[in-house]
C-alpha cells in the first residue's frame, strides 16, 4: 500500500512495529540513526510516509522531520513516535508540520490506524475532479480552495471541519480539545493555539476569528474580507 521510512533505535520496537506495518501491506525502510534517515532523504529514495522517533543516535527525529518537509513534497506524511510527552516537544513537532504525534508505549494497531489516516490525507486526487470554491473531502481528509490542496495535517483538517460545520458558533479551547483528540491524548489549550496558527497560514482568507477570553469561531461568508 505504501512505503514507510521508519526511524527507531530500539531494536525490539523497530522489529515488532516493522512487522505490523508489513502485515498491513506496507513496505518498510528501517533505520536506527538520524543521519542514516537523512541520507535516505537526500539520496531521493522514494517513500510515502515517515514514522520518526525523536531521541535517536546521530541527529534527532525532529531534525529529520524538518529536512523531510523542506526537501520533499509537503504531501509526504510524517508521524512522530516518541517517549517525549511534554507539551513543548509536541508543539515543536507540530510547528515543523508533523501530521501526527504518538507517545510510547504505543499500540501497534493504533499506529497502523494513524498511518492509514495520514495516508488518506496525503493521497493523490486529480484537480479536474474538484469544484471551485471551498471543497472538503471527508474520505481523504483533505480540503481544497479553487482546486488548490490546502495541505492540512489530520489535526488541522478535523479542527477546520469542526469550526466550519458550526459556522458562527464560538468554541472554547477545552471543547475543541475534547472534540478533536481521543481520550488517551494528553493536550492543553496551547496545542489548539498552535494548530490555529498553522491553519490560518494555510487558509486562503481570514476564516477563523479569535473571541477574546472564550476561544474561536468560523466566520460567516459575509464577515470575511476577500
Amino acid at each position: 500500500m505504501a512505503t514507510i521510512l521508519f526511524l527507531e533505535d530500539e531494536d525490539m520496537i523497530r522489529e515488532v512495529l516493522s512487522e505490523y506495518m508489513m502485515v498491513a501491506g506496507h513496505e518498510v525502510i528501517p533505520c536506527e540513526r538520524g543521519d542514516e534517515a537523512i541520507k535516505i532523504v537526500e539520496e531521493g529514495k522514494e517513500f510515502d510516509l515517515a514514522v520518526l522517533d525523536i531521541r535517536v543516535p546521530g541527529v534527532t527525529g525532529l531534525e529529520v522531520l524538518q529536512i523531510i518537509k523542506n526537501k520533499r513534497s509537503e504531501d509526504t506524511g510524517t508521524i512522530m513516535l516518541t517517549a517525549y510527552d511534554d507539551i513543548n516537544t509536541q508543539l515543536e513537532a507540530f510547528n515543523y508540520l508533523a501530521d501526527d504525534y504518538i507517545t510510547k508505549p504505543a499500540s501497534p494497531i493504533i499506529l497502523i490506524k494513524r498511518i492509514e489516516a495520514v495516508l488518506r490525507r496525503t493521497g493523490k486526487r486529480a484537480d479536474s475532479e474538484m469544484d471551485n470554491g471551498f471543497v472538503v473531502d471527508e474520505d481523504e481528509l483533505r480540503a481544497y480552495y479553487n482546486k488548490k490542496n490546502l495541505k492540512l495535517t489530520v489535526s488541522e483538517f478535523v479542527l477546520m471541519k469542526t469550526l466550519r460545520d458550526s459556522t458562527g458558533r464560538v468554541f472554547s479551547r477545552d471543547q475543541l480539545i475534547n472534540m478533536i483528540f481521543d481520550e488517551e491524548y494528553v493536550a492543553n489549550d496551547r496545542i489548539i493555539d498552535a494548530h490555529i496558527k498553522n491553519l490560518r497560514k494555510k487558509l486562503p482568507h481570514d476564516y477563523i476569528e479569535t473571541v477574546i477570553g472564550v476561544g474561536y469561531r468560523w466566520r460567516k461568508e459575509d464577515e470575511i474580507k476577500k
